[in-house]
C-alpha cells in the first residue's frame, strides 16, 4: 500500500511562508540589536568556535586537523565560509549566519512536528493550527533563544536537527517509510553538532527497532503499516544515525592515538574539572542532577520561581494527556535531554549552577534551552486540556463552547507573552550568565588587543590561544602570525619534539619577535623560565595576569620599558 503523505495537505505554503518571514525578522532583527550591544562575541565558547574555523585556513599549519576534538566538527565547517572575510571574522558575524539559519529552520520544523503528532486525519483541525502555530510561537518568541541564536554558539543549530530528526520520526509512525531515511541524516548532523545527539540516536534507533516489530498492526491514522517498505528503511536508517559517532571515534583514534581523547583527554570537561577542582553540586546524584537540569530549564521560560514551575507543571500534563489519549505521542521524544543532561551532570563532570541553589551562581544554564521543544509543544496542550475539561463542567453555560477556541489561545498566549515580557525586563538569563561570567575575560581581551595593535604588523608572536583568541580577532590579527598549540602533530603523543610549537617553547626568543603568556600557561611559564624581558603586564578581575615579553625583536611598541597595566 502506498503511504499517504501528510505534508502537502497539512501545511499550507501561505502558512509556511508567514512563518518562515516571521522567523527570519525575528533572527535579524535581534541579531543587529545585540551587535550593536557588543553582545555578540560575549560567549568565550562563541569566540572559540569562531576561530576554530578559522584556523582551518588561517594557520602557519592549515588544515582539517585544526577542527581538534572535545568539540565536534559541524558547526565549526558550517561557520568556515561565513568568516574568510575579515570583517565577517572580527565583528563574529559570520559565526551567527549558521546559527539564524537554523533558528528558522527550527521554527519551521516545530510547526510541522506539532502538526504532524496532533493531527488525526489528513484534513486539517482548527484545533491543530491553533497548537501548532502556538508551538512555533512559545519557540520563535523564547527571549534565550533569541539572543542564542544571534551567537556562534551550538544551542540553536542542535535544536534544528533534533526538531526535524523528532517530526521525520513522527511522520515515519504515521506511514511514511522515507521519512525514516531523512530522520536519520537529521541525526547524523545533530551527531556532529552536540553530544546529545549521541544519546538522541540511541533513542530513536531502540524506537525504530520497536516499531519494525509492529509491522503490520495499525499505524496512528488507524491504516496499516506498510511492511516491506519499513523493513528496508529501518536498517538503513541505524546505518546513517550510527555512521557520525562511529566516524568520529575513528577521527580521534586515528589522530590522537585514542578514539575517547574528546572524553578524558587533556581538553576534555573530565580533564578541566580536576584541573580546576570545579565544583559540581550534583556529582554522584542522579535526582538532584535532573532537578537542576530543570531549574535551568525553567529559566530559559521564565523569570520567576512560581512562572517556571507552572510552565513544568503545564508541559508535563500536556506529556500525560498525550501518553493516555495516543494524540501527539511521538512527541514525548522531546523531553529525551532530561535523561540525557541528569546523566551528564551527575556522572560526566558538565556541571549546572542555578541563581536559586547552591552554589548561587551561573554556569551552563543554557542547557536548559533543550527542553524549550518540549514546553512548546505540550504546553499548549496542557492548556488546552483544561479548556476543555473546564467547558464540560455543568454550571458553564453551553454558549461558552463556541469560545473555547478563543479562550484557550487566550490561554497560551496571554502567560506566555507575561512570562516572556519578564525575561526580557531582567535580561534573558543566558545573556545574563554569559555577561557575569565573561566580563572579565573580555576586559582582558580588549586590552590585549589594544596592546597588541601596536606591535610591527610583521611581528610573529608565541601564544597559547586556549582562553583569549579573542584579542587576535577583535584586533584583526591573522592567526598565521602566531606560533600556538595547534601549530603541531597531534598524533605525536603526549608531544611533539619537533613540532613548531613545541620548538617554540623550548626557545621562545629564537622563533618568535614577541611572547604572549597568561599566568600559569605553558607559553608565560616558557618566558618565565628563559628570563624574558616583560614589557607589559594587564590584569583584569577574575583573570590571570596577560604579558607581553620581549622576544628576537628589538623595540616596535610604544612602551620602551616594562609597564603594568589595569
Amino acid at each position: 500500500m502506498k503511504p499517504r503523505s501528510l505534508h502537502p495537505k497539512a501545511h499550507s505554503d501561505i502558512e509556511i511562508v508567514r512563518l518562515v518571514w516571521l522567523a527570519i525578522f525575528i533572527s535579524v532583527f535581534s541579531f543587529l540589536y545585540y551587535n550593536r550591544q557588543g553582545a555578540v562575541l560575549l560567549y568565550g565558547d562563541a569566540v572559540a568556535h569562531i576561530n576554530i574555523a578559522r584556523r582551518v585556513f588561517d594557520s602557519r599549519t592549515p588544515g582539517l586537523l585544526q577542527l581538534g576534538t572535545v568539540w565536534l566538527p559541524l558547526p565549526h565547517l558550517l561557520i568556515l565560509p561565513f568568516i574568510v572575510s575579515r570583517q565577517m571574522w572580527q565583528s563574529g558575524a559570520g559565526g551567527s549566519i549558521p546559527s539564524m539559519a537554523a533558528f528558522v529552520l527550527g521554527a519551521l520544523g516545530i510547526f510541522r512536528l506539532a502538526r504532524t503528532v496532533l493531527q488525526v486525519a489528513e484534513k486539517s483541525e482548527p484545533a491543530v493550527q491553533i497548537a501548532a502555530w502556538a508551538a512555533a510561537i512559545l519557540y520563535a518568541a523564547n527571549p534565550n533563544l533569541i539572543y542564542m541564536q544571534a551567537t556562534a554558539m551550538g544551542e540553536s543549530l542542535y535544536l534544528a536537527f533534533f526538531i526535524w530528526a523528532v517530526a521525520y520520526f513522527a511522520e515515519f509512525t504515521r506511514g511514511n517509510p522515507k521519512a525514516l531515511t531523512k530522520c536519520g541524516l537529521c541525526l547524523a548532523a545533530a551527531c556532529l553538532t552536540r553530544y546529545d545527539g549521541w544519546f538522541l540516536s540511541a533513542v530513536l534507533i531502540v524506537a525504530a527497532v520497536g516499531a519494525s516489530f509492529h509491522l503490520g498492526k495499525e499505524r496512528t491514522d488507524g491504516a496499516p503499516l506498510p511492511v516491506s517498505a519499513t523493513r528496508r528503511e529501518v536498517p538503513k536508517f541505524i546505518l546513517i544515525a550510527a555512521t557520525a559517532p562511529v566516524l568520529w571515534l575513528a577521527y580521534n583514534a586515528a589522530v590522537y592515538r585514542n578514539p575517547l581523547e574528546f572524553a578524558n583527554g587533556p581538553y576534555s570537561a573530565k580533564s578541566i574539572e580536576q584541573k580546576t577542582a570545579t565544583v559540581n553540586p550534583a556529582k554522584g546524584n542522579l535526582f538532584a542532577a535532573g532537578s537542576y537540569f530543570l531549574k535551568a530549564a525553567e529559566l530559559n521560560v521564565a523569570a520567576s520561581n512560581w512562572a517556571g514551575r507552572l510552565w513544568l507543571a503545564l508541559a508535563l500534563l500536556g506529556s500525560l494527556v498525550a501518553a493516555f489519549t495516543k494524540r501527539g505521542r511521538i512527541a514525548l521524544l522531546l523531553w529525551a535531554p532530561l535523561p540525557f543532561y541528569a546523566l551528564s551532570v551527575a556522572y560526566g563532570s558538565v556541571p549546572i549552577f542555578v541563581p536559586q541553589w547552591w552554589p548561587f551562581s551561573q554556569y551552563n544554564l543554557r542547557y536548559g534551552l533543550q527542553l524549550l521543544p518540549a514546553f512548546a509543544v505540550f504546553v499548549p496542550l496542557g492548556i488546552s486540556f483544561l479548556v476543555q475539561s473546564a467547558i464540560k463542567l455543568p454550571f458553564l453555560e453551553i454558549s461558552w463552547h463556541r469560545w473555547s477556541g478563543t479562550v484557550t489561545i487566550l490561554g497560551i498566549l496571554l502567560p506566555a507573552a507575561s512570562s516572556y515580557a519578564a525575561i526580557w525586563r531582567a535580561d534573558p538569563i543566558c545573556y545574563r550568565e554569559a555577561e557575569v561570567n565573561m566580563k572579565g575575560l573580555v576586559a582582558l581581551d580588549r586590552q590585549l588587543g589594544e596592546w597588541i595593535k601596536s606591535l610591527p604588523p610583521n611581528a610573529t608572536l608565541l601564544m597559547y590561544l586556549g582562553g583569549h583568541v579573542g584579542a587576535l580577532e577583535r584586533a584583526g590579527i591573522p592567526l598565521r602570525r602566531t606560533i600556538n598549540e595547534g601549530n603541531h602533530r597531534v598524533w605525536k603523543q603526549p608531544v611533539d619534539p619537533e613540532g613548531l610549537w613545541e620548538r617554540a617553547l623550548a626557545d621562545p626568543a629564537a622563533y618568535a619577535d614577541y611572547v604572549i603568556g597568561f599566568q600559569g600557561d605553558p607559553v608565560w611559564t616558557a618566558a618565565r623560565d628563559r628570563h624574558l624581558t616583560a614589557l607589559v603586564e594587564m590584569h583584569a578581575t577574575g583573570q590571570p595576569a596577560a604579558v607581553i615579553f620581549q622576544g628576537r625583536a628589538q623595540g616596535g611598541m610604544q612602551t620602551p620599558s616594562p609597564a603594568s597595566t589595569r
